[in-house]
């Protein structure tokens, strides 16, 4: 609970999750070089040859057009790896006899994952580091709005096939092994879906009638306190709930006060007679 709390306070203050896994007390790992994609922008600097310095965009297929080398294709490589390449170029070509080169990475534009529905922030997100997980990305978004469930949908590819995963985000908190599945890597083209939370319907003779968030377990007592309870008129007898079967029909139930309620119940409270 505590690093579900640590979680939604930094992605209010606009801190990574990574960041907020470390402050929850989270073993923090190290963060992996991030590869680089089509769209990047980035600019390579030779120590000491101004004339090869570069502002370029890597092309959709992953190459830059470098003075005295031509086409470099550095797409998939990781900073390092870019450099160390362009670097034994200028040396094996006779360029340069000791190159030192330095790439910056001005805009992250070629590995990016959209997060989509009740977000506080929905769009596109850049990858920045090879190790951004779940929680990474929706702190990126501003964390699950208030209307959002807390059961997300992740949805790419993995190894050239269809990708679907549904994480329960207070489980990514909890602690165990399944909490550690659940906050997986996100890879290029990924898309974080948050669905609208599940609702009931309370109207009749209570305080305050209308639509309410149905939280995990919560019984027709719970409900119809969250309601402000019955008004003067109103009675415990006889209460009716109106639920959709899985066909599509509506049936009209009569549960205990201690029985949970489902998405999209109605619950109607009569008036008393007496």
């Amino acid at each position: 609970m505590m690093r579900w709390h640590a979680l939604l306070l930094a992605a209010a203050l606009g801190l990574g999750a990574a960041q907020a896994r470390a402050q929850a007390g989270a073993p923090a790992a190290a963060a992996a070089e991030y590869r680089l994609g089509a769209g990047d922008v980035i600019r390579i600097v030779v120590y000491q040859n101004p004339d090869l310095t570069l502002e370029t965009r890597v092309s959709e297929t992953g190459v830059i057009s470098y003075p005295l080398l031509g086409s470099v294709r550095i797409g998939g490589l990781g900073v390092g790896a870019a450099e160390q390449l362009i670097a034994d170029g200028l040396r094996n070509g006779n360029f340069v006899k000791a190159p030192q080169v330095t790439l910056i990475l001005l805009q992250v534009k070629g590995n990016q994952a959209s997060v989509l529905g009740q977000v506080n922030r929905p769009g596109r997100y850049p990858i920045e580091t090879a190790d951004m997980r779940v929680t990474d990305l929706l702190a990126n978004a501003g964390g699950v709005a208030t209307s959002g469930a807390d059961l997300l949908v992740l949805s790419g590819t993995r190894g050239g096939k269809p990708y679907r995963l549904e994480i329960d985000l207070p489980g990514v908190f909890a602690a165990g092994e399944r909490a550690r599945l659940d906050d997986v890597l996100i890879q290029n083209g990924d898309v974080l879906w948050v669905d609208r939370a599940p609702l009931v319907y309370i109207y009749g003779e209570v305080q305050r009638p209308g639509p309410m968030r149905l939280e995990r377990g919560m019984t027709l007592m719970q409900a119809l306190a969250a309601g402000g309870g019955l008004n003067q008129r109103g009675t415990e007898r006889g209460i009716r709930v109106h639920r959709k079967s899985a066909d599509g029909k509506v049936q009209v139930v009569q549960p205990g006060m201690d029985d949970a309620l489902k998405d999209g119940d109605v619950v109607y409270v009569k008036e008393s007679l007496f």
